[in-house]
């Protein structure tokens, strides 16, 4: 946590103190939602925000709507996703490949059987492309 921190510090990211871990399953099946109205990026960053700055509940539904809505998304819509949980079996499929490939963090940089787990300076992210022939321009 320190060195999370210390780089969202480093970087000017907002970070905040987060007391509690909550369940980010039904974000994740919204946020596939979100992806296939163009407005995945911002329901993504709502939903950063919320949770590492606010610390808030992004396990509830409520708040999830809320959040789908700041992104520029129908809340009713968004509720109505939830509800039906429509991403629930593209969201298992996510969990399936990330089984298969060994991927148990976020974020984990994969590439040619190889990976970084974790924020990751950039010389540890230029070393693995540059070990997987990955040249520099």
């Amino acid at each position: 946590m320190a060195r999370l921190k210390k780089a969202a510090r480093d970087l000017g990211l907002p970070l905040g103190e987060r007391k509690k871990t909550y369940n980010s399953r039904l974000a994740q099946e919204l946020g596939k939602w979100a992806e296939t109205k163009g407005r995945g990026d911002e329901f993504h960053d709502a939903v950063f925000r919320a949770y590492f700055v606010d610390g808030r509940n992004i396990a509830k539904s409520d708040i999830l709507v809320t959040l789908a809505g700041a992104a520029g998304l129908s809340e009713k819509d968004a509720g109505e996703i939830l509800q039906s949980r429509a991403f629930r079996e593209a969201v298992d499929s996510d969990w399936a490949l990330c089984e298969r490939l060994g991927i148990s963090a976020v974020p984990t940089f994969l590439l040619d059987h190889q990976s970084l787990v974790g924020a990751q300076p950039y010389e540890a992210l230029e070393q693995l492309l540059l070990v997987n022939g990955v040249k520099r321009k």
